[in-house]
């Protein structure tokens, strides 16, 4: 059994795209970029890019479908990241550093449902707040501490 780690980046509107490739190329791990259209990308045999056609879910669907005990997705979408902790992933995070788990996953997605139904209803809601240097360090933090952990379990 392979127990490689592998770093899945849910890549459309990702904030730390460069961080991540910077960490993957640091400590020698596969990091594979999906969108739905082509991002440019340092070349690096480590670092591959998946272009998904298709529907607007053919991105999460193809990191879905891939998630496992061997791998850390990175996303914002919080549907995207219910999918890879139900698949037991090793870890989910946002790009502020934030993990999603098995403990406060429900909660995310039910915050998401009522948002989504308020701004329906014709709510004024603000957005996240600007993305910025401190989430940009958690981030990073956040990712350490998985791949550390990982390397740790043997």
């Amino acid at each position: 059994m392979d127990n490689a780690l592998k770093i899945l980046v849910d890549a459309d509107a990702c904030p730390v795209k460069a961080e991540i490739i910077k960490v993957a190329q640091r400590l020698e791990i596969e990091t594979v970029f999906v969108a739905n259209s082509w991002l440019r990308l340092e070349r690096d045999p480590l670092i591959s890019m998946v272009v998904v056609p298709g529907n607007f879910d053919a991105a999460d669907d193809w990191i879905a479908e891939r998630a496992d005990g061997n791998t850390i997705v990175i996303t914002a979408d919080i549907l995207l990241a219910e999918r890879c902790v139900t698949a037991n992933a090793w870890a989910v995070l946002g790009p502020n550093g934030k993990p999603f788990t098995a403990n406060s996953i429900g909660m995310a997605v039910a915050t998401r449902a009522i948002m989504s139904d308020l701004r329906a209803g014709g709510a004024q809601v603000g957005g996240p707040p600007p993305f910025s240097k401190a989430d940009r360090s958690a981030f990073l933090s956040a990712l350490d501490l998985a791949i550390m952990r990982h390397c740790r379990r043997g």
